[in-house]
């Protein structure tokens, strides 16, 4: 586990039917997904979704002013995480987070936590991220790594 990521266990409520109020053929299911009292944004900058195919990898890239917040909607994703911050205690670690379908968390990427996936699933990602800043083309804050950056050491091909 690296320090400063956090991982929101979601809660899966299926529906309830209402008789002869609602048309019910399949019965879903609801999610509650990031709430202003989970103690998880310190504040909100912009919410971005993003949808991606079978064997894409996109990685690495990292932040130094604002935290992530991701959320996979659908299909599943490989996340791979490796903390590049200075002063911190995992520093140099990898951390390596199923998430999808099936399997729904939100998780928390502090900023200086390099960040990556690929997708695992043959159904797409779609992947909703939270940040604490907006994106701002003239002064972006994304540094870019490449996905075989030999600092993280990472073995796409094992998945």
């Amino acid at each position: 586990m690296i320090l400063g990521v956090k991982i929101k266990e979601l809660v899966i409520r299926p529906d309830k039917h209402i008789a002869k109020e609602e048309v019910v053929l399949r019965p879903g299911f609801l999610v509650e997904i990031l709430r202003n009292d989970d103690g998880l944004l310190k504040k909100f900058g912009q919410t971005t979704f993003t949808v991606a195919y079978k064997g894409t990898i996109k990685a690495f890239h990292w932040h130094k002013r604002q935290d992530d917040l991701w959320f996979v909607a659908s299909g599943k994703a490989l996340i791979v995480l490796y903390d590049l911050r200075e002063n911190s205690k995992t520093r140099g670690k990898t951390q390596i987070i199923e998430s999808g379908e099936g399997d729904y968390k939100l998780i928390l990427i502090p900023r200086g936590v390099a960040h990556g996936y690929k997708v695992i699933s043959a159904d797409p990602l779609m992947l909703f991220y939270h940040t604490t800043e907006p994106y701002n083309r003239e002064n972006q804050d994304e540094e870019r790594i490449p996905y075989n950056y030999k600092l993280i050491d990472f073995d796409w091909d094992k998945y």
